[in-house]
């Protein structure tokens, strides 16, 4: 089996197994107390945290320990905003932000920056959002569905001159090296390098005004409450040391890994779009789009080939709307799969890889071509009526009845699928199609299409 969702869950170091172990040996005491056992607790939370500040930039005593990268984002979130009250309640993210960051945006006034079509912001586009009452921007440092790497330090640097402090969640992009600067505050979670689950970090820069929120709690100056998780943090800190060692060689690796599927898939699949950026990116991880095919489906063939993906697409199991990062981007959703390779992926499973995925593809595709369009003929239109239809049906039935319409005239989809809404006009831009528009209609929304060739 090969295991390329990495991007997910990075799979457990060996200098993380070994520490952690270890670690259940001597750790298992409250490191706040003065006895031998406790002493010796210490000992190991303190050289994990400078190990861990020394990766991050950052100094000991401005990083903790969190339950997880997700809480860590909410404390950040959370205290920042708090400790600077006075000034207001306004947030600046981008659209693309990981799901724990736009959940926490909600609480507050809220301003989502656009990205373009490679995922990436404009730091214009924070300099345009800044307000008197704006207390916080975020930022990741990488996109964790399509790899795309952001310009932290020039937003960092619009961010500083306002008096706004940057926080920047750096998940998907710390085992690989430190993040630009000058940011305020930083957070990160160990299982996204190869750590184990269950532990984050958080650190806020002196001088950050930073007010911990909930229940007051000794633990961790205050900002994480509970007690620590000792082996877990151990280990968390050994293998980011490890990965980051490891870093320079693997990203030359994988990179020409990534670099292999970009430039095969669109020559072995047809109708397919490459997303992210082809240049600003994080080297472990390509995303790629399949026209008329069903993203669920497509994972389980690739999983019954032996390879384990992702999907941003709106067709799995976990939700019935397509992923708010492809979704910001305006590329296409449908029959969507993030390859990330782990440390270690090998050139042969990449290949062979490239060998299955034609046949998964043809595979799914014959099994949704069977519908056939409910086609209206109207005075200059065809009108499809794809009501009930969910992704990729109403793309497949509009590439059926394209060519029956003359050039110039049009056709209308009736869809009530919210994935319709950003494949269509996909598909108009990867078919050289005119999308006119969509249209309000008696159930679900008109997508109008004009044939151009």
């Amino acid at each position: 089996m090969s295991y390329f969702d990495a991007a997910s869950s990075a799979p457990l170091h060996p200098v993380a197994r070994q520490a952690l172990l270890a670690a259940l040996d001597e750790g298992w005491a409250d490191p706040s107390r003065l006895y031998r056992e406790g002493r010796r607790a210490r000992l190991l939370l303190d050289a994990a945290r400078e190990a861990a500040a020394e990766a991050v930039g950052c100094r000991p005593d401005e990083l903790v320990f969190t339950s997880s990268g997700t809480q860590a984002v909410h404390a950040g979130i959370a205290g920042a905003v708090a400790g600077r009250r006075r000034v207001g309640r306004h947030l600046i993210v981008s659209a693309v932000e990981h799901s724990s960051v736009l959940h926490s945006a909600e609480l507050f006034d809220v301003t989502e920056v656009p990205v373009g079509r490679t995922g990436a912001v404009s730091p214009q586009a924070y300099v345009d959002a800044l307000r008197p009452d704006t207390a916080l921007a975020c930022l990741q440092s990488a996109n964790h569905e399509v790899g795309t790497v952001q310009p932290v330090g020039e937003v960092a640097e619009v961010c500083r001159e306002a008096g706004v402090p940057l926080l920047v969640d750096a998940a998907q992009s710390l085992g690989w090296g430190p993040v630009e600067e000058p940011w305020s505050l930083l957070t990160g979670s160990a299982h996204k390098w190869g750590g184990p689950s269950g532990v984050g970090l958080l650190a806020v820069r002196k001088g950050v005004r930073f007010s911990p929120q909930g229940p007051a709690d000794e633990r961790e100056s205050g900002r994480a409450a509970g007690f620590e998780n000792l082996p877990a943090i151990v280990a968390a800190a050994a293998s980011l040391r490890a990965v980051r060692a490891e870093a320079a060689q693997e990203a030359g690796r994988l990179r020409e890994l990534t670099e292999r599927i970009r430039a095969r898939v669109p020559q072995l699949v047809a109708d397919v779009e490459v997303v992210g950026d082809p240049e600003r990116r994080l080297p472990g991880i390509v995303t790629f789009s399949c026209l008329y095919v069903d993203g669920e489906t497509l994972l389980h063939e690739l999983d019954r080939e032996g390879f384990s993906v992702s999907s941003g697409s709106s067709c799995t199991s976990s939700t019935l709307t397509p992923s708010h990062v492809l979704k910001a981007m305006g590329v296409l959703s449908e029959g969507n799969v993030r390859v990330s390779l782990p440390f270690g992926a090998v050139s042969e499973e990449v290949d062979r890889f490239l060998e299955v995925l034609p046949g998964a593809v043809a595979r799914v595709r014959e099994k949704l071509g069977a519908p056939t369009p409910a086609v209206v003929a109207g005075e200059d239109a065809l009108v499809v009526d794809a009501l009930g239809k969910r992704c990729p049906i109403p793309v497949i039935e509009l590439a059926k009845v394209i060519g029956d319409v003359p050039v110039g005239g049009t056709v209308r989809v009736l869809s009530d699928d919210e994935a319709a809404r950003l494949d269509i006009p996909a598909w108009c831009e990867m078919r050289e199609q005119e999308y006119v528009g969509e249209e309000p209609a008696d159930q679900g929304s008109a997508y109008v299409v004009r044939r151009v060739s």
